[in-house]
């Protein structure tokens, strides 16, 4: 049963968009993750399109889950107002295999506004989370950092319907064997009444809830920490969702009171040439286990500290491939932006967006657009 969950995010390629995507700054609420600081904007890519293709699938799959056990009632109920999501499609399709860099993962997960708020959050969360730890012997700040990096905590739960997103791209066929079980095992979790069709939303992928479960991973893991009788990881109490995450971690090896790594000046792991360096144990290895990459459990791991009041690391990085550093990046998107090109933000991220306002840039001042920044390039722009 661990070997099937070793799949749960590895083919969303979290360490890239879709986990960044969960990753964005949003204020927190009064609440464990109120209604006023979910996002309540609709997905684009959970607009409907007529598809007769994707009607006929649908038909002949409904024989498949009557014959695997599913009602017709659960399955009148699940399809009712589901439809082909062409968004959905068009995500999967445009993933990029584009690397990012350590100092840049934890740029994103890890920065000083997301540890802020964090520490909100865990704070708000602390005595569930302490109970939780009791309990399935993973650490508060542990299971509070994969929320933070999952859902900016409990901020960015996703709102496409689970059952239109994975029967579309069951369909369309790339991973079709992959979508149909995750298709099924959603109806079986609407059959087995912990949820309605109407909650049963997620991410273009069908990861769901506070700490992204794929279906499939969601039946094999979750848990009713309340006591309800349901296993609810969609409201806006987070309680069964966090406790559903250590129960995943300590099926995966979890050892109790042993650290998940820290920072070492010599030897260990060192994702970026010249930057810090970690030893690292079984418990970086359980965090894998939920997310197959080195710079997501590096990441959650530093988040964790962060959270429980730890310092930065203490080895800084060195200059980028274009020679400069994360401040001089923070730097040059500032100026960029002062001067009309928006970069998006100021976070010494490098992305798309910053790169397309370095292009315009050099484009403005008859310069070669090769969107590639440089010290020159600063300089030039100061």
């Amino acid at each position: 049963m661990i070997a099937q969950a070793l799949n749960r995010r590895n083919f969303l390629l979290l360490s890239g968009a879709a986990t960044l995507q969960a990753c964005g700054s949003s204020r927190l609420g009064t609440g464990p993750a109120s209604a006023a600081t979910v996002s309540a904007v609709a997905d684009p890519a959970a607009r409907i399109v007529p598809n007769a293709g994707w009607s006929a699938w649908v038909a002949a799959f409904k024989t498949r889950a009557v014959s695997a056990g599913i009602s017709q009632s659960v399955l009148n109920r699940a399809f009712q107002g589901a439809g082909f999501l062409p968004g959905v499609i068009e995500r999967d399709r445009n993933q990029t295999e584009f690397k990012r860099s350590f100092e840049d993962y934890l740029a994103i997960v890890a920065n000083d506004d997301k540890i802020s708020q964090g520490r909100v959050a865990f704070a708000r969360q602390r005595s569930r989370l302490n109970a939780i730890e009791a309990k399935y012997g993973v650490p508060a700040n542990v299971v509070c950092a994969i929320w933070g990096v999952e859902s900016n905590f409990g901020t960015r739960r996703g709102t496409i319907p689970v059952v239109s997103a994975t029967s579309t791209l069951a369909f369309e066929g790339r991973r079709g064997a992959f979508f149909e079980k995750q298709l099924m095992a959603a109806l079986k979790i609407l059959q087995t009444g912990d949820t309605t069709p109407d909650k049963l939303v997620g991410s273009w992928a069908g990861a769901m809830g506070h700490t992204q479960f794929i279906p499939t991973s969601y039946q094999l893991f979750a848990v009713d920490f309340t006591g309800d009788g349901r296993r609810d990881i969609w409201s806006e109490d987070p309680s069964d969702a966090l406790a559903s995450t250590a129960a995943y971690l300590s099926r995966s090896g979890w050892q109790r009171s042993q650290p998940w790594g820290r920072e070492v000046t010599s030897g260990g792991l060192q994702p970026d040439p010249g930057g810090p360096r970690f030893s690292v144990g079984q418990n970086f290895r359980a965090i894998k286990r939920y997310n197959n990459s080195d710079n997501y459990a590096l990441g959650v791991g530093h988040l964790a500290d962060r959270l429980a009041g730890g310092g930065p690391l203490k080895t800084p990085f060195g200059p980028d491939k274009y020679g400069l550093t994360i401040d001089q990046r923070k730097l040059l998107q500032t100026r960029l932006t002062a001067k009309g090109f928006d970069t998006g933000g100021a976070d010494g991220v490098l992305g798309p967006k910053s790169k397309a306002a370095v292009a315009a840039y050099q484009r403005s001042v008859g310069l070669e657009a090769t969107g590639n920044p440089s010290p020159a390039l600063l300089a030039q722009l100061g």
